[in-house]
């Protein structure tokens, strides 16, 4: 006998999906390690592919219970709050690359680490001057910034499905060129990521940061690929606010990261 909900939450069904997630990170991450110890990337390789699937196939079910309607705006409630969470979290992650570049720059000597020889950047390192590719760098991450505003302003003010393609494709766009740039610096870095604490702090806070800007441009682009199926209104749209945040986030940890590394630390 069918019974109707008489409620504005969500409950779910049994899932395979928090398990599948959990047991590919941990194959993709012991993978790792064992590739760095020379074993082969195939148990890495094998990890990632079903982090992937697993993403895919949870977020797919999710996009269809906010068209079945389960997304409640008391449900809604509670998915903008674990996507802060989520994001407060980043910003913990970023916090420690920070605080890593800024001990070793105010304390550069240390028992631990006697070859930087009180110097910082550590003699012998070239840094990048800050005020060419990536002060351009900083200019395209903020204007597609803006062009996710737009897209976001033209959904909620103006439910005008033209103007969220336009700003969403334009901001996927620039996403791409700011990744290729900084691909385009790592090779032209005059210091490695090895044999000194410079370069392994440089390559890991803004390596982290661009993987960071790949996964928000597909973020975008999967936003982008809804609205074209017809997805989002102006009062049920937290997948595309989420993706707006999470692009702003992306913007304002590269802004620090721009005064910091680039700017005071070189």
């Amino acid at each position: 006998m069918a019974h109707e909900k008489n409620h504005d939450y969500h409950i779910l069904s049994p899932s395979i999906w928090p398990f599948a997630g959990s047991v590919s990170a941990f194959v993709m991450l012991f993978g790792a390690v064992v590739w760095m110890h020379g074993s082969g990337p195939y148990a890495f390789i094998l990890g990632f592919v079903g982090v992937l699937y697993t993403m895919y196939a949870w977020w797919s079910e999710t996009i269809a219970e906010n068209q079945a309607g389960d997304h409640t705006p008391v449900v809604r409630i509670g998915l903008r709050l674990g996507f802060i969470l989520f994001i407060m979290s980043e910003v913990m992650f970023f916090a420690v690359w920070f605080w890593n570049f800024f001990k070793n720059a105010m304390y550069p000597m240390g028992p631990e680490s006697p070859r930087v020889d009180g110097q910082w950047p550590p003699a012998g390192i070239e840094t990048f001057d800050p005020w060419h590719l990536p002060l351009i760098n900083t200019l395209i991450l903020l204007c597609s910034g803006a062009a996710a505003t737009w897209a976001h302003h033209a959904l909620v003010h103006e439910n005008n499905r033209q103007d969220i393609k336009y700003g969403l494709w334009l901001a996927i766009a620039l996403g791409v060129v700011f990744t290729f740039f900084q691909a385009y610096e790592y090779t032209h870095a005059a210091f490695g990521f090895s044999g000194n604490i410079y370069g392994a702090t440089f390559f890991m806070a803004t390596g982290f940061h661009g993987v960071h800007v790949i996964i928000g441009t597909i973020f975008l682009a999967v936003c982008l690929a809804r609205v074209y199926a017809g997805h989002f209104t102006p009062t049920n749209h937290v997948g595309f606010e989420a993706a707006a945040w999470y692009w702003h986030f992306v913007d304002v940890v590269w802004l620090f990261l721009f005064v910091a590394v680039y700017v005071w630390g070189g």
